[in-house]
């Protein structure tokens, strides 16, 4: 990119013309050295020093500003050397507006230089100034384009997330309800089964206490048995006719007495 700017070397014959002192000679012979050694900032206090208070002072300063990079300074600088051919005067402001990327301003002020007076450099700086706007502008139209479309990708993409959290929470939901009535349905099988067992159980409680159990024969002593069979021996002579039914005394040592009223058989 070509970025011309009109400077001048410092004019000696100017301050010769206001008499200037053998000191100021040397000063500007100085500030000249060290702006030819690009020590822009020594070249600037040179020139500073001197005590006279010309246009082309300021304009020379100047120069070594905006060669130092210092351009608001430099504008300033420009801006007081007014008696200074002022299409140059304007070209040179309208490099350090271009320098500061103030395009708008730079276009402006070469314009007004162009009206004072044609140049080739001015005209040149003029549409370079205009292209870079142009390439900026699109720049940030493409820029805002993206911006744009990011944050539509990025609305869509947050839209679909929550689309799929929605999805997920109603499964979530769903399967919740599934297993809670897969468990109650559990429970009351559960439930069902426990209470048919316990009326199983039940009614064989109730069947055992319908039945008429067999009384146990109380336990007998060796004697209380022996008297027993004796006394089944009998009652079965007693049957047969052989033996005239006699009671005995159970546990008596005697036979007991017939009694006189007792008839044999």
């Amino acid at each position: 990119m070509k970025k011309t700017l009109v400077l001048f070397t410092i004019h000696y014959s100017l301050f010769t013309s206001l008499n200037a002192g053998l000191t100021d000679f040397k000063t500007i012979e100085q500030a000249n050295s060290a702006y030819e050694a690009k020590d822009f900032t020594k070249s600037t206090a040179l020139l500073k020093s001197l005590d006279a208070e010309t246009p082309q002072k300021q304009y020379d300063i100047g120069n070594a500003l905006y060669k130092d990079k210092k351009y608001d300074d430099a504008i300033k600088a420009y801006k007081q050397a007014k008696g200074i051919d002022e299409a140059t005067r304007l070209h040179n402001i309208g490099n350090s507006h271009f320098m500061k990327n103030e395009l708008d301003k730079a276009i402006s002020t070469y314009e007004k230089a162009l009206k004072l007076k044609e140049d080739e450099e001015t005209r040149f700086n003029l549409e370079l100034a205009k292209k870079l706007k142009k390439q900026q502008e699109e720049q940030k139209k493409q820029e805002q384009e993206k911006n744009e479309k990011n944050k539509d990708k990025k609305e869509n993409q947050d839209k679909k997330e929550q689309q799929q959290k929605n999805q997920d929470d109603k499964d979530k939901d769903k399967q919740e309800n599934k297993d809670k009535k897969q468990q109650d349905k559990d429970q009351k099988n559960k439930n069902e089964q426990d209470k048919k067992q316990k009326e199983k159980n039940n009614q064989g409680n109730e069947g055992k206490e319908g039945e008429n159990p067999q009384p146990q024969e109380p336990q007998m002593s060796k004697e209380e048995k022996q008297k027993e069979q004796e006394l089944k021996r009998l009652m079965k002579k007693a049957q047969q006719g052989k033996t005239p039914p006699m009671m005995y005394q159970m546990g008596g040592e005697s036979k007991p007495k017939r009694s006189e009223d007792v008839k044999p058989w």
